[in-house]
């Protein structure tokens, strides 16, 4: 299930970032924590069963609007449907929201979309 992030899960949050690309720098990804932290309409949520294997960050970008900033999973539990359980987590959370993608996080996005278009479980 999707819960938002707490300071006290810094460390995994940290951890599960640095596998999207362009968060590998040390610099990079605390800049992205604090935008989380600090700035006005971004959120960040973590997927936790037993333990937290999932990241998603949304920034609101407008009323309608919410774009998919990062999107990760830890690799020993990947391909078990837990990056679409997130979206699906936000698309709940929002439901009068558009749920967009920025560049790094489209394909990932449109694969979901494909997937569920084509009668998958999403």
């Amino acid at each position: 299930m999707l819960i938002r992030y707490k300071k006290q899960f810094e460390k995994i949050a940290m951890g599960l970032l640095s596998f999207m690309p362009g968060e590998k720098d040390i610099k990079k990804l605390q800049q992205s924590m604090k935008q989380y932290e600090t700035a006005e309409g971004w959120q960040l949520f973590l997927w936790k069963e037993e333990d937290i294997t999932g990241l998603i960050g949304i920034v609101h970008t407008s009323d309608e609007t919410a774009e998919i900033q990062h999107i990760s999973v830890n690799p020993s539990h990947r391909s078990q449907g837990i990056g679409r359980a997130m979206i699906a987590g936000i698309r709940e959370l929002f439901p009068e929201k558009k749920i967009e993608a920025n560049e790094l996080t489209a394909p990932f996005l449109e694969k979901c979309s494909h997937d569920e278009s084509a009668g998958s479980e999403v």
